[in-house]
């Protein structure tokens, strides 16, 4: 027998401040590729959706764990061979005073845990604009505030130390840095981390350094892990297979906790509460870190070569037309160019999508400085498919230039 329902459930109050911008414009390309146009796809940072394989040796050393029936549940933190792997690569970027690593589901579960164990409602944390937008997604859920302090543009997206200093209060928790960052492909400067090291010791906060594309660099840049900087600084520092790996789609990530002991005991804890409740991350999956992290990285360099070729077009294409500027990214697989357009970012990501079939991420999803218009780019396909995407995107441009 049929039941009549007349109370429509409410959702929580939490999630209506929630948005995604990287994901929320698939739901507008899967439309307009339902009318049959060809699409190019500049939008989702994933390399195995194109010409880019997991190694070999990764997938080995999973099916080799699950032949070996490592299928059960892992102890929360992650496997013994796994962490000890993590610590050795922690230790060959120079950071010491290791109080905890951890195995999650993906870099993003590190990120949610650490904040979870972190923020209560009301708290804040200052996070990069542009920036990769998940950490406003989780404060969002948390309650808490995320406060955006402003990369510098003219500066090649560099932090800007003292915006930081004039938004820390007495409710920041932590600063976030993305070091090589999304969506600018920027490298943070040494000279740079050293002043942000010093201004979260003054100010008694956390630092949560993201460095997922460290294996990423294009140019030559130095990639220096802020935790390196200082064994005393309390310091959180995400990574994963995800990106520099090959293996996004496995959701194998971990952090690094390191500083000073007694500044972290009750906060290392608290986040081995969460990962204790939530069980584990994949237990199979583990078995590739250690693959990862002392075994063959050929692979790496050749992932490189074709990032840099497909950077240098993106650079060259995207600088080449009145209305468009662009900053050349040092590392990842991603650009982030500046507008001169009538209208709102976001509409014109919509227009070009619509008219074109190319896709891209409007930049105001990642937080950009009042006034100003971006776009995100993956220079991820393969170099014909770049061309033509910039090609249709500069016409597009041709007429809906301010002016």
């Amino acid at each position: 027998m049929a039941h009549t329902f007349s109370t429509r459930i409410r959702p929580a109050r939490r999630t209506a401040g929630i948005t995604y911008a990287v994901r929320d414009v698939v739901a507008l390309a899967h439309e307009v590729a339902k009318t049959g146009k060809e699409m190019l796809f500049l939008n989702i940072g994933d390399p195995n959706r194109f010409d880019f394989e997991t190694p070999p040796h990764l997938i080995e050393a999973v099916l080799k764990a699950m032949r070996d029936n490592h299928n059960g549940y892992s102890p929360s933190s992650g496997i013994s061979a796994a962490v000890k792997a993590i610590e050795r690569e922690a230790a060959r970027h120079h950071i010491r005073n290791i109080r905890d690593v951890f195995v999650t589901s993906g870099g993003s579960e590190a990120i949610e845990v650490c904040l979870t164990a972190l923020v209560d409602k009301g708290d804040n944390v200052l996070i990069p604009y542009p920036g990769y937008p998940l950490y406003e997604a989780v404060l969002a859920k948390l309650e808490a505030v995320a406060k955006p302090y402003f990369l510098d543009e003219e500066k090649g997206w560099q932090p800007d130390v003292e915006d930081i200093r004039k938004r820390i209060d007495d409710k920041t928790r932590a600063i976030v840095l993305i070091n090589p960052n999304n969506p600018t492909g920027v490298v943070y400067e040494r000279k740079t981390l050293r002043k942000i090291l010093a201004l979260a010791a003054e100010k008694g906060v956390l630092v949560f350094a993201d460095e997922i594309y460290d294996k990423m660099i294009l140019n030559g840049a130095e990639h220096v892990s802020i935790a390196a900087l200082d064994p005393e600084a309390p310091v959180i520092t995400f990574n994963g297979l995800s990106k520099g790996f090959l293996a996004p789609g496995w959701r194998i990530g971990w952090g690094v906790v390191s500083g000073n002991e007694g500044l972290l005991k009750d906060y290392v804890a608290a986040i081995n509460k969460l990962l204790r409740a939530r069980l584990c991350a994949s237990h199979p999956m583990q078995h590739a870190i250690t693959a990862a992290l002392d075994g063959q990285r050929e692979f790496i360099e050749k992932t490189r070569e074709k990032l840099i070729r497909r950077r240098d077009i993106t650079h060259e294409m995207l600088n080449s037309a009145p209305g468009i500027s662009c900053v050349k990214a040092d590392a990842a697989f991603y650009a982030f160019p500046k507008l001169d357009i009538k209208g709102s970012d976001e509409e014109f990501v919509k227009g070009l999508l619509r008219e074109t079939g190319v896709v891209t991420v409007h930049g105001s999803g990642f937080g950009e400085k009042p006034g100003t218009k971006h776009l995100r780019v993956v220079f991820l396909p393969q170099e014909e498919v770049l061309r033509k995407a910039y090609a249709n995107l500069l016409a597009y441009l041709v007429k809906n230039r301010k002016g």
